[in-house]
């Protein structure tokens, strides 16, 4: 090997070293109660979840359910909103184990991860669970047409949906890929629905929650959700948990038992019927 080719690795070994951020050191139960924060990690631009009003200020079922959680615990909520990535690991790599890679720092817990067993299996960095709710697909539609009929037969209306996401990913695709053309692509679930309230559409397909509070919150006697069930569907529905850092198991477990006090006294119930959501129990942990 020349001095020119080992100086060029010794160099770009240095530049990794700078530029790639050491994974988070996990923060125990005792270290937490020392500081008397808890730093959570929730998903921007996801109401019902979690968003920023007109005046910035956060607010959303991620951010109560973590303000009480935080509080169980005897500590003081801190919140970090972030853009979504490409997938739930990344957010978890971003958020939970590592930090992301340019500003900000890992958080001590990240809210509204899936629980599904096999995934938390895959993330040997993070453990997952205390599982608070569970989330599925639902379909709302305006005057212009019937939500009961089989999908093909909205041919000629006017879909909205979030940009590649699943219900983007079924309108366009589904059917023989009959109802592609149709679909308007907008920036989130609460989007589309918007869309639909303003008669910009005729059918809008989202989160079962993101539906509750689009209609709970708005003046929209004119919009009817499909009842019946949905046809090739290719999610029958998921549950929504915690994440920490895989050597804070002393945090995880007491979240967990928070979060079941917190489902049998009603706690849950109450944080989520503000936004007009009808909280879904979680079939489990796994």
């Amino acid at each position: 090997m020349t001095v020119d080719a080992c100086s060029r690795r010794a160099l770009l070994a240095g530049l990794a070293a700078v530029l790639l951020p050491v994974p988070a050191a996990a923060r125990p139960l005792d270290t937490l109660a020392a500081a008397g924060t808890l730093s959570i990690a929730v998903y921007r631009d996801f109401a019902p979840w979690s968003w920023r009003d007109a005046g910035g200020t956060l607010k959303g079922i991620d951010v109560d359910l973590g303000t009480a959680l935080a509080a169980a615990l005897r500590l003081k909520a801190q919140f970090t909103d972030f853009l979504a990535d490409e997938s739930v690991d990344d957010d978890l790599r971003n958020m939970v184990w590592r930090g992301p890679l340019i500003g900000g720092s890992a958080c001590d817990l990240m809210m509204h991860v899936p629980t599904d067993r096999r995934f938390a299996l895959t993330v040997d960095r993070c453990v997952i669970g205390a599982a608070y709710a569970r989330e599925g697909f639902a379909i709302a539609c305006g005057p212009g047409a019937d939500c009961e009929v089989p999908p093909p037969q909205w041919a000629g209306k006017r879909l909205a949906a979030e940009l590649d996401s699943i219900p983007d990913i079924w309108l366009s695709g589904s059917f023989a890929g009959v109802l592609r053309g149709q679909v308007s692509h907008h920036l989130s679930g609460a989007a589309a629905l918007a869309a639909l309230i303003a008669g910009k559409a005729d059918v809008a397909m989202a989160s079962k929650a993101q539906i509750d509070h689009a209609l709970a919150n708005n003046a929209a006697p004119h919009i009817k959700r499909r009842t019946g069930p949905i046809p090739a569907l290719p999610s029958p529905g998921w549950d929504v948990g915690l994440a920490v850092k895989d050597d804070s198991r002393d945090l995880a477990d007491a979240l967990e038992a928070v979060m079941e006090r917190f489902a049998g006294d009603g706690t849950l119930d109450r944080i989520f019927a503000p936004y007009g959501v009808t909280r879904t129990a979680p079939l489990g942990n796994g």
